[in-house]
């Protein structure tokens, strides 16, 4: 099942803290990331938009968030849940959705209307988006919104440079207001405090502040209308519709004096303008918090400004990217501002008053290219087309540190066996190593003259280090010791493909684009073990975990099999059709057609060797089964059609007698279009185009614990991990083991055998009841006394239950008797095995690593108190209580060694 998405933080819409203000929401794509900034968590909800996310609504309680896509199709989403409610289509780009502070309504900006929808409630509804009211007014597109604090009035920007001022109810003394007074689009108006007090700032980088002549409290509600008259009318205009229309309200904006007479008056009190350098610094974003009158300014430069409020008071400015700032959302208490990038894809949380970042996040400015696991599956290394490698935590999902040192796109990256090293090949004609203690480039290797690397590999032991030249059609050998060239391997007639080493020999297997897959015996003088020749020119080549068998795919959309020692083919998988290309845009032929020219470009064994994950320009994923040579699975990694090649035909109606409309660019230049220039005015940048991304799979790795694997794709790094939560899965299960039964021998005391039917039922919550209620003293007795096979079960669920109990050394005892008891028995079957003892280490090294710090620090401070007690305590008190002075120190000797006793456990 889908489990997370890296590498990418932001990609457009708004930002939106959560109503304690400690988690972020973003969205990325067509899906939404959940930052946890307390506990440094990402997570990223299991549900998807058709299309990239525009606009996201949060509602008050933060149980609800409204996600509206390009083309205004709606999700209603539990946040609690993390589930879809309800699907609404609004059949225009909306600009903004906002709820009003109690919860009961929200609005959305569509053309030049503002729709208001009663907001769901806790109630179940057949219907959860009901219309209100419509507000007409503006001339040209609606842009933000803001309400006042008791949700009466509402506020709305127009891109026709006028602001309007709107009753959520019908008010006596204020149905609609307009204001004027600036001269571009409006990006952000806000109501002060409890009050109809209103600022308005527009693109030009001007601050209005209007000024009502009466409070909230001053609005009289409108004298009710005869019911008899509106229910016929209603009920002969509703006869034949499907939902309620809503009230419509339509404004003036210069309405007659009799019209303004005994109403709600606004007049301006000041206009400020905002510092700007350069001509092309436009405002692009806002946010003001009402409590603190802190208002938070972002500009097309990747610069922001910090005033106060109503006294235009400037507290900072910095700059934070060369990109404009696409959003900005200000936390609950004031004290977090969260910025987005889109053009970078930044995501930013500043601390305004310690001036320091809480998050500090970007994905990789073009695609990714490649990926590798750490040997424990613990972190996942990323290289891009932009020449960085970032590292990534597979459990927290955030980038920590990245390397910038390549300057042209990385092709592959590498763990060695030890996984304190990454080794990255680039374009730029090196290959460089990577020290994850220090976090520095401590090799870089290059070969005599220049030439691009494709591919890389390093051997099992780490020593050899090996990366494939597209120009020179030469494989390159390194010392990882000495950064020494100790060899060049040439024989191939083509670009080098791809390389793997074997993990259990000192083999390198290559392909090349000449048909041939070379093996080359680092150990032999004579390098050159076998050739094996295909049919068609081979893309990408893998070893299986055992070493024993070798997976090649070629450009004919064929993956074969191959005993590499007696060099024998011992099956094929014909996969071009699996592959399901779908159809781009601008097209000349059918996705039909186009799919026999395609191939997979990458490959991946599974940590069992039983299966292959295998991917190319495609959005499918396919994993076969090795033995049989079927198709197990096929996994879509997206459904983004606001990607290229997504759908398998093209739609009709785009098409006219003239080609596709996808070839006329109706949205070019900048966020809002290119600006239709007055004559001798230059604005905009009339070359800019913009396109849409192809959907592919360019790099898949199974991580070495066997329970997830992962994807580089246009989307980002997206990584699929098996759930058995939801699955009843029963193993040997026979009409003796139920629940009742299982509790009645555990109140018996006949622990194994409890624990034995307990895994036969395969139930998560009854396996954790059985082993918790075994005494720590006993747990000895029932690890010798489990059969071979359980032993096997119960370490799988020991690495998973690491992550998520509290019961730590329990459990590591458990760990610690099975691997004494069984060690031998288990050592013949390592092969198979490898998986679950990773994923137990990669657990185990994880608390190991929170633990020890812990230690250390306790240590430190126990130093610390010792020391400060003893200067001021020890003279005044040496001759009065020597003997208890003796006890103090034999006791912290003694605390001293049970606390490094600990550390060292």
């Amino acid at each position: 099942q889908f489990s997370g998405l890296l590498g990418t933080v932001y990609r457009r819409g708004n930002l939106s803290f959560t109503r304690d203000g400690s988690s972020l929401l973003s969205p990325v794509g067509n899906r939404i990331s959940l930052f946890d900034l307390k506990n440094n968590k990402c997570e990223t909800f299991p549900l998807a938009t058709r299309l990239n996310i525009a606009c996201v609504g949060l509602s008050p309680d933060g149980s609800l968030a409204i996600l509206i896509d390009e083309e205004g199709a709606a999700l209603l989403v539990s946040l609690l849940g993390k589930c879809v409610i309800h699907q609404f289509y609004f059949h225009k780009p909306v600009h903004s959705v906002s709820f009003s502070p109690d919860g009961k309504k929200f609005v959305i900006t569509k053309d030049n209307v503002a729709l208001m929808y009663h907001a769901p409630g806790k109630k179940r509804e057949f219907n959860a988006f009901v219309l209100d009211k419509t507000y007409y007014g503006p001339y040209d597109e609606t842009t933000c919104i803001d309400w006042t604090d008791d949700s009466k009035c509402f506020a709305v920007g127009s891109k026709d440079m006028s602001t309007w001022v709107f009753g959520a109810e019908r008010w006596a003394n204020l149905i609609y207001y307009s204001l004027g007074g600036h001269k571009d689009i409006i990006i952000a108006c806000f109501f002060e405090e409890n009050s109809l007090d209103l600022y308005t700032i527009s693109q030009d980088a001007a601050l209005c502040v209007w000024q009502c002549d009466t409070e909230l409290d001053g609005l009289k509600p409108m004298p009710p209308k005869d019911p008899a008259g509106e229910k016929d009318a209603a009920k002969n205009g509703e006869e034949f519709l499907d939902e309620p229309k809503g009230e419509e309200i339509h404004g003036k904006a210069n309405p007659s004096e009799q019209e303004t007479r005994h109403k709600v008056k606004y007049s301006r009190v000041a206009k400020y303008f905002f510092n700007k350098e350069g001509d092309f610094n436009n405002l692009t974003s806002a946010a003001y918090h009402k409590k603190t009158h802190l208002l938070v300014t972002g500009f097309a430069s990747g610069i922001f400004h910090l005033h106060e409020l109503p006294d235009f008071n400037l507290i900072h400015s910095l700059s934070i990217s060369d990109q404009r700032i696409a959003s900005i959302s200000i936390n609950c208490t004031g004290d977090w501002i969260a910025f987005g990038c889109s053009g970078l894809g930044q995501l930013l949380v500043w601390e305004w008053q310690s001036e320091s970042y809480v998050l500090k996040q970007q994905g990789h400015f073009n695609s990714m290219v490649s990926l590798a696991y750490s040997p424990d599956g613990q972190y996942i290394v990323t290289g891009g087309e932009d020449g960085k490698v970032k590292v990534w935590n597979t459990s927290s999902s955030f980038c920590f540190v990245t390397f910038t040192e390549h300057t042209s796109g990385v092709t592959a990256v590498t763990f060695t066996s030890n996984g304190y090293v990454i080794l990255s090949a680039s374009l730029d004609g090196t290959v460089r190593a990577f020290d994850l203690h220090r976090y520095r480039n401590f090799r870089t290797f290059t070969s005599p003259r220049p030439s691009q690397f494709s591919c890389l590999a390093v051997d099992s032991s780490g020593e050899i280090v090996s990366a494939g030249s597209q120009d020179s059609f030469e494989i390159f050998i390194w010392s990882m010791q000495s950064g020494r060239l100790l060899d060049v391997l040439s024989g191939h007639e083509g670009p080098i493909s791809s390389l793997s080493f074997n993990p259990m020999k000192c083999v390198l297997a290559s392909a090349s684009w000449d048909k041939t897959v070379k093996l080359w015996d680092m150990l032999d003088s004579w390098r050159t073990k076998e050739t094996l020749i295909l049919n068609s020119d081979v893309l990408v080549v893998a070893f299986r975990p055992d070493g024993k068998e070798l997976a090649v795919a070629a450009l004919n959309g064929q993956i074969t099999f191959w005993d590499h020692e007696n060099a024998v083919q011992t099956g094929s998988i014909e996969g071009r059709h699996d592959l399901q290309m779908g159809r781009k845009e601008l097209d000349k032929i059918t996705a039909k057609q186009a799919a026999k020219g395609k191939s997979f470009t990458t490959l991946c064994y599974s940590a069992d060797g039983q299966s292959i994950l295998a991917g190319g320009l495609s959005k499918f994923v396919c994993i076969y089964n090795v033995k049989e040579q079927i198709l197990m699975k096929k996994f879509e990694i997206s459904c983004n059609f606001s990607l290229d090649a997504m759908e398998e035909y093209l739609d009709r109606r785009k098409m006219t007698e003239f080609g596709s409309m996808a070839l006329i660019d109706e949205g070019a230049g900048g966020e809002d279009g290119v600006a239709i220039p007055l004559p001798g005015v230059k604005r905009g940048d009339m070359s800019f185009r913009h396109f849409k991304p192809e959907i592919r799979v360019t790099c898949l790795r199974f991580s070495p614990t066997g329970r997830s694997w992962a994807a580089t794709t246009t989307e980002g790094l997206l990584i699929y991990s098996l759930d058995s939560g939801l699955i009843f899965d029963p193993f040997e299960l026979d009409i003796d083991v139920t629940p009742s039964n299982i509790r009645k021998t555990l109140h018996q005391k006949e622990y194994t055998m409890a624990i034995i039917m307990a895994f036969k039922l395969n139930e998560k919550k009854l396996i954790q009841e059985a082993i918790e209620a075994v005494p720590s003293s006993e747990v000895d007795v029932v690890c010798s006394s489990l059969p071979d096979l359980y032993v096997e079960k119960v370490l799988e669920f020991l690495a998973s239950a690491f992550e998520i109990s509290c019961h730590l050394e329990f459990y590591l005892i458990w760990a610690h008797k099975l691997l004494m008891l069984h060690g031998q028995k288990l050592k013949t079957r390592s092969v198979k095995l490898l998986p679950v003892i990773q994923f137990l280490q990669k657990s185990i090294q994880r608390h190991f690593e929170d633990v020890s710090k812990l230690c250390e620090w306790n240590i430190y401070n126990i130093k610390y108190a010792l020391a400060i007690s003893q200067q001021r305590g020890m003279k005044r008190l040496a001759e009065e209580t020597s003997v208890d002075e003796e006890d103090l120190d034999s006791d912290s000797d003694y605390l001293m060694q049970e606390v490094q006793k600990e550390n060292i456990s």
